[in-house]
């Protein structure tokens, strides 16, 4: 399987979309500052994620997740 996923920084107000093949390692890559661009950010935690079977699909929600409507459709979601 993989995954489209949104992580929340812990002890900021920062999120950051993604996609992977395994989402428990992934997130231990995330803590441990193995992403150099949200190493400010850590510790995250999972808050929202969409299982796929083929790793394109993963990539097409997780640019959807990056845009004006994907932004919107995870704020409502997250919200309610």
């Amino acid at each position: 399987m993989f995954y489209a996923y949104v992580i929340k920084s812990i002890n900021h107000d920062y999120y950051y979309k993604g996609h992977c093949e395994n989402l428990e390692t992934r997130l231990q890559q995330h803590n441990a500052g193995s992403t150099t661009s949200i190493k400010a950010y850590i510790p995250f935690t999972v808050i929202y994620f969409e299982e796929f079977h083929t790793r394109d699909e993963a990539i097409k929600r997780e640019k959807y997740f990056k845009s004006a409507a994907g932004r919107k459709y995870l704020k409502t979601k997250l919200l309610s």
